[in-house]
């Protein structure tokens, strides 16, 4: 801007950067390294989030989720149980629950309709994973304020012996703040509680490259192998199974790097786009969701194409149904995300 910065002052704010960790420094390092051996020592993993996103209290938190069943956005407090009948997939979203109430509760009362599966393999949008592996899974259990869901660790071995993509454990740390794991557990506790089931929690690394090459993820030695290794995995199993895949659709806007805001049109725009998305989830399309997104480039930033795609492959040719669909408005930033859930048919 035109003035003198003095040396004094450089090296205030240089001091002030390595405290707050944001330089590649010695005490970073020595920072990650703390934080790492903490996480990996644990037994369980703690719910990062609760506090912020949703109630801590047991009784307050079972509040807040049974009023996000009311109608008339959300489907009722009873779903009424279809007995005999199971879902091999639900698709629910990771907004935050009370942006996103209405969409969860359609999600989790779906499954709630249902008998309850005994095993269930989460497959959460990794926001923060930037390296090569793309899966990373962990043997921790979820806390949440209603209990722990119980990780089947062996079963996760098995995957992981199968597995000849990459290192499933390699990023275990991803886990230790990301959210689209973790809501899906919230969910699932009050849903089914926390006893009869035990799950498989993995996190999906962007497919972004393969988007730019227009490659298909299943063509990847790392995509291929792991849905391979998952379905080898599932075939042996005795136990019902649904997988759950936490995801988001669009996001758009100046926040996300678009030039204009996310004014009616352009959400209007993005809503028959995700629509024509949504057909492929439908039809059990694999290829043709990716397609979908590849034709324009994912111009409208599907967060969760990753383990959606990952689902569909696992679980190809079977049918879905739509449930919910909506946008969130975020007038302050001009930008807009779009979210939904589905139910995949089940099992027999």
């Amino acid at each position: 801007f035109g003035e003198m910065l003095p040396m004094e002052r450089l090296q205030e704010l240089i001091e002030a950067l390595d405290r707050g960790f944001f330089l590649d420094s010695p005490a970073f390092h020595e920072r990650d390294r703390q934080v790492r051996e903490e996480f990996l020592a644990r037994e369980d993993r703690p719910a990062a989030l609760a506090g912020m996103c949703y109630a801590t209290n047991p009784a307050a938190l079972r509040d807040e989720l049974a009023a996000f069943f009311d109608p008339p956005e959300g489907p009722g407090r009873a779903p009424k149980r279809n007995p005999g009948k199971r879902l091999a997939g639900l698709i629910a979203p990771h907004i935050d629950p009370r942006r996103g109430a209405a969409a969860y509760a359609h999600a989790y009362a779906e499954l709630m309709a249902h008998q309850p599966p005994e095993l269930v393999v989460i497959l959460g949008t990794s926001h923060y994973g930037a390296g090569p592996e793309l899966f990373t899974a962990t043997r921790k259990n979820y806390l949440t304020p209603l209990g722990a869901l119980r990780t089947d660790r062996d079963f996760i071995d098995r995957l992981a012996g199968r597995y000849a993509g990459g290192d499933l454990f390699a990023d275990e740390l991803l886990h230790r703040s990301e959210h689209s794991i973790e809501f899906q557990a919230l969910f699932l506790s009050y849903a089914l509680g926390i006893h009869g089931f035990s799950i498989v929690p993995i996190l999906v690394s962007s497919f972004h490259e393969m988007v730019a090459a227009g490659r298909v993820p299943a063509d990847d030695p790392r995509g291929g192998s792991f849905v391979d290794a998952l379905r080898a995995e599932l075939a042996a199993e005795k136990r019902s199974v649904c997988i759950i895949a936490g995801v988001d659709f669009a996001h758009v806007g100046k926040k996300f790097g678009d030039q204009q805001d996310a004014d009616a049109d352009y959400v209007k725009w993005v809503e028959q786009e995700d629509r024509a998305l949504i057909e492929n989830i439908v039809r059990g399309d694999a290829l043709g969701f990716f397609r979908a997104i590849d034709k324009d480039k994912d111009r409208r930033r599907i967060c969760g194409l990753a383990p959606m795609y990952t689902q569909l492959e696992v679980l190809r040719g079977r049918p879905g149904r739509l449930l919910k669909y909506d946008v969130a408005l975020e007038p302050p930033t001009e930008s807009a995300v779009s979210f939904a859930s589905l139910a995949i048919s089940a099992w027999f």
